[in-house]
């Protein structure tokens, strides 16, 4: 017995307005169909019934098809009905539909044109005063949660208070010393040639004892934490924000501010300023060793200059310094992790952001440092 072929795809007109489609709309069964689609005469101004009962079979092709003329008729300005479809049918029908449109609207996007620089311009500076206004309100909130553990000492988290100085301060001692040891090294390597003609060699004392302790141990000190433990709390506070963690915080009646923030933002003012200290020492040494190596500066004679070359002032000017630093690293690394929305892709982005933020505010603070003790003749 041999099974009969499916029929193919036809369309009928039975009245000036109707449309009858049968057979099987697949990729084998449309053959001529564009050419009966072509001819077809409808009056623009009433609707149109498209009666698809008779459709036996449909696959990608047909449904492109009976897309294609649909969208036709309806550009045409008629109000087009499709009835009689099988629910599976009408599935991929759908499905096709919802993918024709995603192309159209993706070459309507590559279609539009580029926006101008003016215009890119003035979006970046919108978005930057933004995030501005909300960097500045984060602020505020936290000086009110600070406000909140000094009125009510009990409120204080020790736990990850110390958990904080230890992880920012002390494991970060190996690299910060390191750094700075080099630091001193190739400030006392490049001054050596110049102040070698000159016969000033005992000023390499000043040179690396005001460099170091003014303005370089702050400054790479800060930059160290920024990219280590500045993007640590941006990546921290971000994962717990897109899995909704600090949502749950919040219905528990956990303010996320006294978990999350105080602890990071008073360890890094304390661990800072001690990690620039160390820094100190370690790149004056480093400066030390270079003398000793290159210019013939003995150690008892470094250390001789040095009492009365750096003063405690320019000891304390590095110093004081920390604290400011400290605070803008905490606060651009956890708001910025607050800010995280979606998924990873906006974690690792908001991490980014916090780093680039955070060594470009150090370093504006530090230039703002610099002009203010330059007026204060310091």
């Amino acid at each position: 017995m041999q099974t009969q072929s499916p029929a193919p795809a036809a369309i009928a007109q039975p009245d000036p307005q109707d449309l009858a489609l049968s057979g099987s709309w697949t990729a084998r069964g449309i053959g001529t169909l564009q050419h009966r689609i072509a001819s077809l005469h409808l009056d623009l101004k009433t609707d149109v019934i498209a009666d698809a009962a008779g459709v036996e079979a449909l696959d990608t092709a047909g449904a492109w098809v009976l897309q294609k003329l649909l969208l036709r008729l309806r550009d045409e300005g008629m109000v087009v009905t499709l009835r009689g479809l099988r629910p599976e049918f009408a599935g991929l029908l759908q499905g096709v539909g919802e993918q024709q449109a995603g192309r159209d609207n993706a070459n309507a996007a590559a279609a539009r044109p580029r926006a101008s620089l003016l215009e890119d311009l003035g979006r970046g500076a919108e978005s930057a005063f933004e995030q501005l206004l909300a960097l500045l309100g984060f602020v505020g909130e936290s000086a009110l949660a600070l406000a909140g553990w000094v009125a009510r000492p009990a409120r204080i988290r020790w736990r990850p208070l110390l958990y904080n100085v230890r992880d920012a301060g002390f494991n970060a001692l190996p690299i910060v010393g390191l750094l700075a040891f080099l630091l001193g090294v190739v400030v006392a390597y490049q001054g050596a040639g110049q102040l070698r003609q000159y016969g000033a060699n005992i000023f390499v004392v000043d040179l690396v004892g005001l460099s170091m302790l003014r303005e370089f141990a702050p400054l790479i000190t800060a930059i160290i934490v920024a990219g280590r433990s500045g993007s640590a709390y941006a990546a921290q506070i971000g994962t717990m924000s897109v899995s909704e963690e600090i949502d749950a915080m919040r219905t528990l009646g956990i303010a996320p501010l006294d978990v999350l923030v105080l602890p990071k933002v008073l360890a890094l003012l304390i661990a800072l300023p001690l990690l620039t200290v160390f820094a100190d020492l370690l790149g004056v040494f480093g400066g030390m060793i270079m003398a000793r190596a290159q210019l013939g500066v003995g150690y008892g004679e470094f250390l001789d200059r040095f009492a009365t070359a750096v003063s405690m002032t320019s000891y304390l000017i590095g110093i004081c310094k920390a604290p400011v630093f400290a605070a803008i690293i905490a606060v651009v690394g956890c708001f910025q992790g607050f800010r995280a929305r979606g998924g990873a892709d906006s974690v690792g982005r908001q991490t980014t952001r916090s780093v680039v933020q955070s060594i470009f505010l150090v370093i504006v603070a530090d230039a703002l440092f610099s002009v203010a003790f330059s007026a204060l003749d310091l």
